[in-house]
């Protein structure tokens, strides 16, 4: 009964430290060092995913503003 309880609790605790969310940086390097391999594969591949989330969005703004750009330069000719 006991092992049951604490294995309930375990997965829960497990739960909340998901939530995490940690940058890698000089001042927080002990806390990342604290995390398992996989917390902080996991940190650095979300972290991954919304630098390249960023990217795709400015350069889609970039060539936004390309094309209205070249459309003006082309009507004025």
């Amino acid at each position: 009964m006991f092992s049951f309880i604490f294995l309930k609790f375990y997965k829960y605790k497990k739960a909340f430290k998901k939530d995490k969310k940690i940058k890698f940086n000089k001042s927080n390097l002990h806390n990342w060092m604290n995390l398992t391999k996989k917390e902080r594969f996991d940190l650095s591949k979300n972290e991954s995913n919304s630098y390249l989330k960023k990217r795709k969005t400015l350069l889609e703004e970039i060539r936004k503003e390309y094309k209205s750009i070249s459309n003006n330069d082309q009507k004025s000719l």
